[in-house]
């Protein structure tokens, strides 16, 4: 524990934090507590946990273990906080981010104000098409295994302040609760933490984009928390630089994937002339590689290494949608359905719309045959009878769903 003396965190820093964590709702921790429950004596709440923050007495709570299912049987393992443990969280972060953010690299896409997955992916798509090599680098379990020892002495160049390095500590070493057994943490940071995309940006930026900037300041690439891009003129380059950063990640106990890292050669109409094996890769939900492409002056057709929605994304919209299971749900109307979907769909078409949007309309064709059969059961309809039902509906109303607006309709 700390000394006596109060520590500088006043109860207008919990306050913004509080409002921060309430936008972004999320689930309940290992208290089951929600926002809606942690609301209901939110005057009491805020001030006990300001009370602790400000006395040094604070000490997280054990972070939740929940597996989201990645496709191909793999899992992906979140850690979530509990609510008042996601305010504490955002009280250090909203503190250290300004100090650490300006040192950053621009090719750092990941949570970071102002950045986004769709600017990495538009940098990718232009260096894929002025290089003709890609590394598609991938780290493996880096969010459990990044070294604590490390990323303290990270975070000590950016901070002197005792407190703030108080509570990573005890942030990166709370123990992870999985099913009803507690793990103890001697290494990582678990996704899912408020303050966990920081501390992880800072990681890499020492481990990875301030060491490339430094040692091979001419090659492009482009990360997005730890999906890295790298790109290349040609294939004995990239063999020689994933060497190296090979043995980079090696000295800053980090691993890259044997199996998922490789090198692409990003294959069109005018780079034909490799028979590397490899012409694909997968960067934040889109599929990289050679498509037919129309000119819009002269209608001329040619081949582009160019990016789409990949295939895993698509299994992953269909899922969700089949996760309505609208078709029992008989009592129900496409009013509701609407309300449900709309939000959804909408994000899907302004994110995976932004690059060759045609790609969407297998997805939601999809989403029209769940409705037609909604429609066939709902009233005791032959399968053309309901798909000429749902037809009129749609005109009648093209607005309803947001992929009518688009025009993908029945």
């Amino acid at each position: 524990m700390m000394a006596s003396r109060s520590l500088p965190i006043t109860k207008e820093m919990v306050w913004q934090a509080y409002g921060k964590v309430k936008r972004s709702n999320g689930s309940a921790g290992v208290d089951e507590q929600t926002i809606a429950a942690f609301d209901r004596d939110l005057s009491g709440n805020l001030y006990k946990l300001w009370n602790r923050l400000r006395s040094g007495s604070y000490f997280p709570p054990a972070v939740k273990e929940v597996e989201i299912p990645k496709g191909e049987g793999k899992i992906r393992k979140l850690g979530i906080p509990t609510v008042s443990d996601r305010i504490a969280q955002m009280v250090v972060k909203d503190y250290l981010e300004p100090t650490i953010e300006p040192i950053f690299h621009p090719n750092s896409f990941g949570y970071r104000p102002g950045k986004s997955a769709l600017q990495a992916v538009e940098q990718a798509r232009q260096n894929c098409w002025d290089l003709d090599w890609a590394v598609d680098l991938d780290i493996q379990s880096f969010f459990d295994d990044i070294d604590h020892e490390l990323l303290l002495k990270a975070v000590k160049r950016h901070t002197t302040e005792k407190w703030v390095l108080l509570y990573i500590k005890r942030w990166l070493t709370a123990p992870i609760q999985k099913e009803q057994q507690l793990q103890a943490r001697t290494k990582g940071t678990p996704q899912g933490g408020v303050i966990s995309p920081l501390l992880a940006n800072l990681f890499l930026h020492y481990s990875f984009d301030k060491w490339m900037q430094l040692r091979y300041p001419e090659v492009r690439f482009e990360r997005y928390a730890d999906d890295i891009v790298l790109h290349f003129r040609t294939q004995k380059e990239s063999l020689f630089i994933l060497n190296r950063i090979q043995e980079r990640f090696s000295a800053c106990k980090l691993k890259v994937h044997p199996e998922k890292t490789k090198v692409v050669y990003c294959k069109d109409k005018k780079r034909d002339k490799s028979e590397h094996p490899v012409v694909s890769f997968d960067f934040l939900g889109f599929t990289f590689k050679a498509r037919q492409c129309r000119k819009k002056t002269n209608n001329h057709v040619f081949y582009s290494f160019t990016p789409a929605i990949s295939t895993k994304s698509k299994v992953k919209i269909g899922n969700a949608i089949k996760a309505r299971n609208l078709r029992r749900r008989i009592t129900d109307n496409f009013e509701i359905f609407a309300t449900e979907l709309n939000p959804q769909i909408r994000g899907w078409i302004t994110y995976y719309g932004k690059f060759r949007k045609s790609e969407l309309r297998q997805v939601f064709h999809q989403l029209n045959k769940r409705l037609t059969n909604w429609i066939k059961d709902k009233y005791k309809l032959n399968i053309r009878r309901a798909v000429a039902r749902n037809k009129a509906l749609a005109k009648a109303n093209p607005k309803l769903f947001v992929h009518w607006e688009h025009g993908i309709l029945p």
